[in-house]
């Protein structure tokens, strides 16, 4: 069963987007299988730029692409990325599992304030309505997107839904704002109307694939540190995004996952709170993050930078069972007189190479770094040269820094990126 996982192995914005739309050219069916409009990828293609929240980033290769059940939708954006997708793409070919839940007006409501309530503790929520789609999922209170199109069950639910949630958001103080939302049932009536036609089984669909040798690529949202399970929790997503979810949360079986392909930034970079062990500040972030356009394509907000922390990432590799990596934004480090990686932690004055798992005895570690020499910048003109001649290409100190990476993740280097486009891309191994 030819299934490959692509997953970041770090808090997200590793450049999954780009990769997934490198491979999807190879693959028969994209599915991404978690998370929600939280989730932020950014392809270009031809220089044009693309943005998508809820689409797999495959939607632009005119491959065939899905929506599993383990993600929440909010019908609104998903609907206003397929006329996007449609005027970008030579065809959309789009399924979306009836079992995936819905994100809701409350949900939205609610989300920002909730996590203003929890202090310290907050996960700088995206506000997108994420964490509550999910506990309501959990609690089984939620709407599924096979509710809004077609069942004769809606209405009634949504009432129901509807009165709770407007008392819940009183405790919140936000009362009189869940009143104006006054039109939720009918309007995501109309919504499942116009998403009909693109609803099926997803699970169903992915397995039969497989059952024929079908190539399929199961795209994952957010970084594997955000996982809920397995992240530095608090400061998570509320949904599992390493790549044992693929199966659980698509529905296939673990046998059907041939390979996994790790995408790692060539620095460290997050969005939101908790502890970053290797987080820079001043001059040099600063200007990692301009040469790197470090702002989250969600929010918008500027990225927290910070060297590589191979700790971290052996760690998500782990997890992953990481058969390839895939290294982006390497030409962003050059120039660098000196680049750093972190090879262990200090905590408590113990040196120590394991992920701690309480966020406060990681906000307690030290960096252990190991220096490499820089390497120059050759420019746009030069990258593009590098990138039609092929690794060897590269500068001899840029290939030490990336083989010690791969060498310590344990897995096969498969591909460069050292540019934004798909053509700024150094292809050592398929990952299929």
């Amino acid at each position: 069963m030819p299934g490959t996982v692509v997953v970041g192995l770090q808090w997200g914005d590793e450049g999954k987007g780009k990769v997934v739309d490198y491979f999807a050219g190879k693959a028969d069916l994209v599915v991404r299988f978690n998370g929600g409009a939280n989730a932020g990828h950014t392809v270009i293609v031809k220089g044009k730029v693309h943005k998508f929240h809820l689409m797999p980033s495959g939607v632009l290769s005119g491959k065939r692409v899905m929506l599993a059940a383990g993600m929440v939708v909010d019908p609104e954006v998903l609907l206003s990325e397929i006329d996007a997708a449609r005027k970008a793409a030579p065809k959309l070919n789009l399924l979306i599992d009836g079992k995936a839940h819905v994100v809701t007006p409350y949900a939205k409501l609610v989300d920002g304030a909730a996590d203003a309530l929890k202090g310290k503790y907050g996960a700088g929520t995206t506000k997108r309505g994420i964490g509550p789609t999910y506990a309501d999922k959990a609690d089984r209170l939620g709407l599924r997107m096979c509710d809004i199109t077609g069942s004769s069950e809606y209405s009634e639910r949504a009432k129901f839904l509807q009165e709770l949630k407007r008392k819940i958001a009183g405790v919140y103080g936000l009362g009189d704002e869940a009143a104006a939302i006054n039109d939720f049932i009918e309007q995501y009536a109309d919504y499942g109307r116009k998403l009909a036609p693109f609803m099926g089984d997803v699970a169903f669909e992915v397995n039969s694939a497989l059952a024929k040798k079908k190539k399929v690529l199961f795209e994952g949202a957010q970084g594997s540190l955000l996982d809920i399970d397995h992240g530095v929790y608090p400061y998570t997503t509320s949904s599992n995004t390493i790549s044992g979810a693929a199966c659980s949360l698509t529905g296939v079986p673990p046998m059907a996952i041939a390979s996994v392909a790790g995408v790692v930034k060539a620095y460290t970079s997050r969005v939101g709170s908790g502890p970053l062990v290797t987080e820079l500040d001043g001059a040099l972030a600063d200007k990692i993050r301009e040469k790197g356009k470090e702002y989250g394509t969600t929010t918008g907000r500027p990225r927290r930078i910070g060297w590589l922390d191979l700790v971290a990432v052996k760690y998500a590799c782990m997890l992953n069972g990481t058969s390839h990596l895939c290294m982006t934004k390497l030409d962003t480090l050059s120039g660098l007189h000196k680049v750093k990686v972190c090879t262990a932690y200090e905590l408590d004055s113990k040196r120590t190479a394991l992920h701690p798992q309480r966020a406060s005895e990681l906000a307690r570690c030290k960096p252990v770094y190991k220096e490499f020499a820089g390497w120059p910048d050759p420019g746009a003109a030069g990258w593009r040269e590098i990138a039609r001649k092929g690794y060897k290409a590269l500068h001899p100190d840029c290939r030490c820094y990336l083989e010690f990476i791969a060498r310590e993740c344990g897995a096969k280097l498969a591909m460069v990126s050292i540019g934004p486009g798909r053509e700024d891309t150094i292809l050592l191994k398929n990952v299929f």
